[in-house]
């Protein structure tokens, strides 16, 4: 049976903390159901959280991404409240959060770290640096005003889960489904949340440098499918502009002289207007492609609904058959 509202929470050795986060999120929700999923942990984190009151299950390929997939595919739920396992997000905030998608129809409730306490208590410097050149990024090419786009304290509606198709496997899975979600129109809403960080003997698996390129290069891959015209195009014109710093002085020598003597350049300038005149038409075919995957993925969203609407009055239908007898 479904329930209304289920906390996710991944962990990758976190047994210092995982303990204190179940309780909290028990006490704070106690009707939700709390899972944790175990990536492949050797501190004892599964047991710890099970005796602490989780519902504990198990995801064997490395990385956040595989293990958001495997949630977000087995658990059924009317709410979706993801955390961290290291005890750095309040639990203060989690019922607000859920309310926001359970009563106010939101598809994604954001827990914004950049607006409070985060630059203060994150004491990794590149770290706020990346975040803030990642929303930059972001915003400036999706057209979005989101404050904070890598965070792992989210709540999601059913409707967004089961139709987010996760396609990252590691830390950058918080950047692809902001992007999703502004790609394809979802609700959002940010609140602030007090951030702190980890305590002592707690060790981000965070790596500044190789999960900082997988980001970048997330927003790139995502770009590219989300938005292609605008994205080849702009290499195109880059193209283009290349070509006429190429060609206009060889044709301008031409006209004066009638000769062509840097002819080597004037064949490159050729192949780079033909590069860029294909890759505009790429970007327009591709343009049209992506529009109608926005239409079909529309309506997968109606057939969602349809058949959550559906699940919902055949639970209903059984608990009345339930007092009935």
């Amino acid at each position: 049976m479904k329930s209304e509202i289920a906390v996710l929470i991944p962990c990758y050795n976190e047994s210092k903390t995982i303990e204190k986060v179940v309780k909290d999120y028990n006490k704070a929700l106690p009707d939700a159901d709390i899972y944790v999923y175990d990536n492949n942990s050797t501190d004892g984190t599964d047991e710890i959280a099970r005796k602490a009151g989780a519902i504990v299950r198990y995801e064997r390929k490395q990385g956040k991404g595989n293990v958001i997939r495997s949630m977000f595919r087995q658990i059924d739920a009317d709410c979706y409240l993801m955390i961290d396992g290291d005890d750095t997000y309040p639990v203060e905030n989690a019922q607000e959060m859920c309310e926001f998608v359970l009563k106010d129809g939101y598809d994604m409730v954001i827990g914004d770290r950049l607006s409070s306490t985060y630059f203060k208590e994150n004491k990794r410097r590149f770290h706020n640096f990346g975040n803030k050149i990642v929303r930059c990024l972001i915003n400036t090419i999706f057209k979005s005003k989101i404050n904070d786009i890598m965070t792992g304290y989210r709540a999601f509606s059913y409707e967004f889960v089961k139709s987010y198709p996760i396609l990252s496997k590691g830390f950058e899975i918080e950047t692809e489904m902001t992007i999703h979600a502004i790609d394809k129109n979802f609700t959002l809403k940010e609140i602030p949340v007090q951030y702190r960080n980890r305590p002592n003997g707690s060790v981000s698996k965070l790596n500044t440098y190789k999960d900082g390129a997988r980001v970048i290069k997330t927003i790139a891959t995502l770009f590219k499918e989300y938005k292609p015209g605008l994205f080849f195009n702009l290499i195109s014109l880059l193209l283009f502009i290349i070509t006429c710093v190429l060609a206009i002085p060889v044709f301008s020598e031409y006209f004066k002289t009638g000769l062509v003597p840097r002819f080597p350049t004037l064949i490159v300038s050729g192949i780079l207007l033909v590069c860029s005149l294909l890759l505009s038409t790429t970007g327009i075919i591709l343009q049209v492609i992506a529009k109608k995957n926005k239409q079909l993925f529309e309506i997968m969203l109606n057939q969602i609904e349809i058949m959550k609407q559906a699940n919902t009055g055949s639970e209903k239908d059984d608990r009345e058959k339930y007092s009935n007898r």
